[in-house]
């Protein structure tokens, strides 16, 4: 009886650590870039923005400013480049915005 209750024991801690292996596993898959799309900042309008934005906001929808370079949207890949907005067009990269001062 002893035994078997050490090996339903061994069975449930295994359990648990290949659990929270793909919950881990899982978490990198939920932030890499959607496939056959790329980050592009720069082009959302306030509160349309996937994530990142500057300010403190972290993530969807928090941009307050239209075309904050902080900001990203997924777009088509090979497309970002070439929109253009009023402020200028996008980018891969997060554009800072200049001190002023």
């Amino acid at each position: 009886m002893e035994n078997s209750v050490k090996k339903t024991s061994a069975l449930v801690v295994a359990g648990a650590f290949a659990a929270a292996a793909g919950m881990a596993g899982s978490a990198d898959t939920a932030s890499a870039a959607k496939e056959g799309f790329e980050k592009c900042y720069g082009i959302s309008k306030a509160g349309q923005n996937d994530c990142a934005a500057a300010g403190g906001q972290s993530c969807a929808g928090t941009s307050t400013v239209d075309y904050d370079g902080e900001a990203w949207k997924y777009v088509k890949t090979g497309t970002c480049t070439a929109m253009e907005t009023p402020k200028g067009k996008g980018s891969l990269e997060a554009i800072k915005a200049e001190k002023k001062g």
